[in-house]
């Protein structure tokens, strides 16, 4: 088995750890009549780029300020912000002169007058071309609001279009007893830029509202698309899918499962006509010439023949055992952060799903260490060459992503852009790599090349001895090539979730929380299986053509799947987005990137784990002592 069950005790403890990393402590948000309710500002962008935000006082968007109308120096107030919170660019600002005092109206009431020359209107025409925006939390509750527009001016028999920004704020309070428990912004009386405008007079209103129907435990469903994300779309792409599995699941039973029965009945009869009696396969009676000739009949397939080469030593063997340790630690990420998703709403935190997946990849780093380690040992991997796996383990994916996001975060300080990471943040993601990260995929390591030979013994040992020499590959033809096979392969896995793929794409690009991740954890158990069905025909037809390099013909077939993702998001970007500019789109193709490395390195985890089983299995019965 590829997981020994011993390990399943140091996987409880793991998950004991995680569950206090990961939880987040309850907040009551309970108000009395007359507290102060703080109102912050998020960020001021484009409303198509979502990446491309600036900070709200600090934009070249005019907006009213603190000592207005003089724009003196003035202090900001900020809320301190966790790690998932800082990566995500938010930046919390209190929002000065506007008062939200729990369950007291406020009238309309004058927040500035701005005073406005040429490069005001400039700077307001250029966000309105672009359709601004500015985002506002209220209690943990966001809103938005669009800067302004434009209107259409009729003079004589021409129609022209004005630009105009927004002067008034109303606030749309709601309350259930000493709780706020819905927010809502709406943006009136229009302001037309004229070459004549001097001065702007923004003002804002606060209603309040009793409303005893929304319970504060499900005062963020209002947020939630139900039409969307639960459109019979999405539940017939599910159907489609498990059918799918159930579909592949039984061609691959029925093709290989009997393939490999009339091959192994076509061995033993083989075997008994040259002894002229009864006697099993694998014995110490059979000899190497007598198991490789039986190959030749034309009654077999020709895979037994490889008995001495499948289990050789791939190249690159440090580069092959980090790539899949990262990939099973990130294929037990995944699935215990979906479960943690649907035990716990995190999409009404900001930064939660970000800050437990840092703090889940740190933990489970011993995962990835282990298994590189075991499977280094498995291919007697010599001398201290095991050093250089682990810190490949520890190294691969996080320095992937490390070198990807700081070229992008030069190109976020040129723009001024709040998704640029602060020095602290990300000597804070790197402190935690070298205390946290490092340390675990070593003692990971450790264990994975000490434990096995201790207490597994002959179980933990490949089922045919290695030859000496290896087997000549005879020349194939080029639909069971490696590139062919990699070109098929991730169809039917990319098919499976592609659909799911696309909510996923619009609830990150387009402003919406992804709530549904019951259907996820699904749709991922479905990828899982499609890829090792997948992985396990690929293989067979790598070994029916006399080749045995299925080892990394496996997590080659296993990165199709990555492939097509990445191909999808093209596609996406191009047909269900609006962005545009060089800023974002470096943004969107580098985020991209760093999830199909990883989904490549999971992928390709799974197919060599489903191919490794299926191989170890079918090899024991004509191995030869």
């Amino acid at each position: 088995m590829l997981k020994p069950t011993s390990l399943s005790l140091v996987l409880m403890v793991i998950l004991a750890i995680l569950s206090v990393f990961v939880g987040a402590d309850e907040v009551t948000h309970k108000y009395e009549v007359g507290d102060n309710v703080v109102l912050w500002a998020n960020h001021v962008g484009p409303h198509y780029n979502p990446l491309e935000t600036y900070p709200y006082y600090e934009s070249h968007v005019p907006v009213c300020k603190p000592n207005d109308p003089t724009h003196g120096d003035f202090k900001l107030e900020y809320k301190s912000l966790s790690l998932g919170e800082a990566l995500q660019g938010q930046d919390l600002v209190k929002v000065y002169g506007i008062e939200t005092i729990f369950r007291k109206n406020t009238p309309i009431t004058r927040l500035c007058k701005l005073p406005i020359t040429k490069k005001e209107i400039d700077q307001y025409i250029y966000a309105i071309d672009n359709q601004y925006w500015y985002q506002y939390y209220l209690d943990d509750l966001p809103m938005w609001a669009m800067i302004g527009g434009y209107a259409l001016s009729k003079k004589g028999d021409t129609v022209e279009k004005v630009p105009f920004v927004y002067t008034h704020q109303i606030f749309n309070l709601e309350w259930n007893e000493d709780r706020i428990v819905s927010v809502n912004l709406t943006s009136s009386r229009r302001k037309p830029l004229l070459d004549n405008t001097q001065e702007i007079t923004f003002t804002y209103e606060v209603n309040w509202n009793n409303n005893p129907n929304i319970n504060f435990e499900k005062r963020f469903d209002l947020y939630l698309e139900l039409n969307f994300f639960q459109h019979k779309i999405h539940w017939f792409s599910i159907i489609n899918s498990f059918m799918m599995v159930l579909f592949l699941s039984a061609v691959v039973f029925m093709i290989l499962i009997r393939t490999l029965y009339k091959d192994l009945a076509a061995l033993e009869k083989h075997a008994k006509s040259k002894t002229g009696g009864d006697m099993e396969i694998g014995t110490e009676n059979d000899s190497e010439f007598d198991i490789i000739g039986s190959g030749d009949s034309s009654d077999s397939g020709p895979w037994k023949m490889l008995h001495g080469d499948v289990f050789r030593k791939p190249a690159n063997l440090t580069l092959f055992c980090a790539i899949l340790g990262t990939g099973l630690q990130l294929l037990f990420l995944a699935f215990y952060l979906i479960l943690l998703s649907i035990i716990n709403t995190w999409y009404d935190t900001r930064g939660a799903l970000l800050r437990a997946f840092i703090f889940t990849y740190c933990i489970t780093s011993f995962v990835g260490g282990y298994f590189s380690g075991h499977f280094y040992l498995k291919w007697k991997g010599t001398g201290d060459r095991w050093i250089r796996t682990a810190l490949w383990t520890a190294c691969i994916f996080p320095f992937t992503v490390f070198i990807t996001s700081i070229l992008l975060n030069f190109l976020a300080i040129s723009y001024n852009a709040l998704i640029a990471m602060p020095f602290t943040t990300m000597l804070t993601v790197f402190v935690m790599w070298l205390f946290i990260t490092l340390p675990l995929t070593f003692i990971g390591t450790i264990f994975g090349r000490n434990f096995p030979s201790k207490n597994v013994g002959k179980s933990s040992q490949f089922p045919c001895q290695v030859n000496q020499f290896p087997r000549p590959i005879p020349t194939k033809p080029w639909y069971f090539r490696t590139f062919s096979m990699f070109i098929f392969a991730g169809i039917l896995p990319f098919g499976s979730i592609f659909i799911e793929l696309y909510f996923v794409f619009t609830s990150f690009w387009n402003y919406k929380f992804y709530y549904v991740y019951g259907f996820l954890l699904l749709v991922f158990a479905i990828l899982v299986v499609v890829i090792g069905c997948v992985s396990v025909v690929t293989t067979f037809f790598l070994l029916n053509s006399e080749d045995w390099r299925w080892v990394w013909h496996s997590m080659i077939v296993g990165f199709s799947t990555s492939f097509y993702i990445f191909l999808y998001s093209i596609y996406f970007f191009n047909t269900k987005t609006r962005m545009r500019g060089f800023f974002q789109i470096v943004f969107y193709y580098g985020i991209t990137f760093m999830f199909c490395v990883g989904m490549a390195f999971l992928c390709g985890a799974i197919a060599f784990s489903a191919t490794y089983v299926f191989v170890k299995r079918i090899y024991k019965d004509i191995k030869v002592d």
